[in-house]
């Protein structure tokens, strides 16, 4: 086997390991000339008078690349019409979001991408799969390993396996061998999501829900062929999977998605798993000492009326004075607990801070009209299927998604590759409210940061729009601080109307204390740009409520 310092290396031409792989690349690409060149950056506000001081670092990466026989120009073409193309469509019935979006305005947007013309897509920095289909992380002996839903032979969703890639730093990944294929009749039709547990004795265990020969959603016991193998290679799948079956009142094709196991007072295992009861979102919950036999214990973790099929469940604790992250079985007075699950109806991931009695394997929220499904989402732009895990070699919680991306399946199917992977980001409670969480880049992701340019105490009036005069770069990563005048805050009449991002106007509607923020992805003359924007509502009480918005209403298809 390669040493460690080979594996590190990703410029190295050879390996001893037993498997091949594709390197990351690293090599630079050609700037893109002005069509596709990345656009500048403005910051604007539409509401009382601000100042505002902020960092824009561009982060030093591979630029979009046009291909030589790309024309940036507009040419019609008498006698060549492109021929339409139809995406197909895969909905919530085959385990997978809606990939076909409807026609802007009326418009026919279909066109013949080639893979060239798509391929300064490509993300630089964020994991996506070296091609086709994506969709549990641990740390385990150095590594830091990110498991995968992964479709090998089409960018679309089909026969999902495994996909593995390893780092050394959340940032930089090597792509290996697939981990588990579909190769047994409990997993036939795929190997879904699954947790990992790391046990006292530090060897590793993984529980992943199978889709059987016959669709039904079954829960399978695997673990490492060779636990010294920090790379973990090679998987052996329990002999007698499946070690949980859909139970009794629960339909078969919603029973899935089994969480990172915890501890009890009695010294038991317990995991929660997802599922429904009508339109009821439910997490069900289960003991066992060897993760071979179960206890499907009385009632439910939770349930919340209304939110139907609860997907990746996640269950873990926060505490309410330390700033480190705990392991999954911590538990004590100084400890919240959150669930977090992700809505298969709405395709969207909520969560909710609350208090957890491990004597009952029961848990209930702090503020029930903050409930899940119902209340607050890790994130309002598209997030979905997330999972935090404890990573003991920082000490910290930390929480990657996966991101569906916005383009239709017949482009997926153009460039090569569906999905990406977030920046993954660590989770705290918020110490002042008590009430939700904070959450922030990784550290690790600071490295990727250069050539920064600073503006300080810019004073913005309302309705201004002020350019920044930034150099083009394909990522930019921006800090801000942003301080409101106390005069307007303070004449500014409260109110007892919520705002509502998606419903309250987007970055055009004002008001006493916002919108304010930046424009991104805009071109020259704003006929198209995206309004990343805050919102600070005042309500009846005098207290401020802060809300964090995108508008994609002015940014069309390129």
């Amino acid at each position: 086997m390669a040493s460690s310092s080979d594996l590190e290396n990703p410029n190295a031409t050879t390996s001893a390991l037993p498997y091949s792989y594709a390197p990351l690349s690293d090599g630079e690409q050609t700037v893109a000339d002005d069509h596709l060149r990345p656009k500048k950056a403005a910051i604007f506000v539409v509401c009382a008078l601000l100042s505002v001081a902020f960092l824009a670092a561009l982060i030093a990466g591979n630029g979009p690349a046009i291909p030589k026989n790309l024309t940036t120009n507009a040419v019609t073409s008498p006698a060549v019409t492109p021929a339409k193309t139809h995406p197909l469509s895969r909905g919530v019935d085959q385990g997978v979001s809606e990939k076909s979006f409807r026609p802007v305005l009326g418009a026919d947007n279909s066109y013949p991408w080639s893979s060239n013309m798509l391929d300064w897509q490509r993300p630089a920095f964020h994991f996506r799969p070296e091609m086709n289909w994506m969709n549990g992380p641990v740390f385990y002996k150095g590594w830091y390993h990110l498991f995968y839903q992964y479709h090998p032979d089409a960018p679309v969703w089909g026969k999902i396996v495994w996909g593995h890639a390893v780092s050394k730093d959340l940032i930089n990944w090597r792509h290996l061998p697939i981990a588990m294929e579909t190769d047994q009749w409990y997993d036939q039709q795929g190997v879904w999501t699954g947790s990992a547990t790391i046990l006292p004795d530090g060897q590793l265990v993984v529980l992943y829900t199978g889709s059987t020969n016959e669709s039904v959603q079954v829960q399978n016991l695997a673990y490492p062929a060779d636990p010294s193998d920090p790379l973990l290679i090679k998987w052996v799948k329990y002999p007698n999977n499946p070690v949980l079956v859909p139970p009794p009142g629960i339909d078969n094709t919603d029973f899935r998605d089994p969480t990172t196991a915890w501890k009890t007072p009695e010294g038991k295992w317990r995991i929660t798993i997802g599922s429904k009861i009508n339109k009821t979102g439910i997490s069900l919950v289960y003991d066992t000492e060897d993760f071979k036999t179960f206890e499907l214990l009385d009632g439910v973790l939770h349930a919340v009326p209304g939110t139907g099929m609860w997907e990746c469940v996640d269950f873990y604790p926060i505490s309410k004075q330390d700033e480190n992250g705990l392991d999954t079985s911590v538990d004590g007075p100084g400890v919240k607990h959150v669930v977090k699950a992700s809505m298969d109806d709405d395709r969207n991931d909520y969560y909710a801070i609350g208090t957890y009695d491990a004597y009952k394997g029961k848990w209930k929220p702090d503020n029930p009209n903050l409930d899940v499904g119902i209340g607050l989402r890790y994130d309002y732009g598209i997030y979905y299927a997330s999972k935090t895990f404890f990573d003991q070699n920082k000490q910290r919680r930390v929480l990657w998604s996966w991101i569906k991306e916005t383009d239709t399946e017949a482009s997926d199917i153009s460039k090569g590759w569906a999905s990406l992977m977030g920046v993954p980001r660590t989770i705290l409670l918020d110490k002042k409210t008590q009430s939700n969480i904070i959450q922030w880049p990784v550290e690790e992701i600071n490295g990727l940061r250069t050539n920064a340019t600073a503006f300080k105490n810019l004073v913005l009036e309302a309705g201004s729009l002020v350019p920044l005069d930034l150099p083009a770069a394909s990522q930019l990563d921006i800090v801000a601080e942003f301080e409101l005048d106390e005069a307007a805050v303070m004449k500014l009449n409260g109110d007892d109307v919520a705002y509502e991002c998606a419903k309250s106007g987007g970055a055009a509607a004002r008001g006493g204390l916002g919108p304010f923020g930046f424009s991104v992805l805009a071109h020259a003359g704003l006929i198209e740009h995206t309004p990343v924007y805050f919102y600070v509502a005042k309500g009846v009480d005098g207290n401020l409520k802060t809300f964090f918005c995108a508008d994609q209403s002015r940014f069309g298809l390129i």
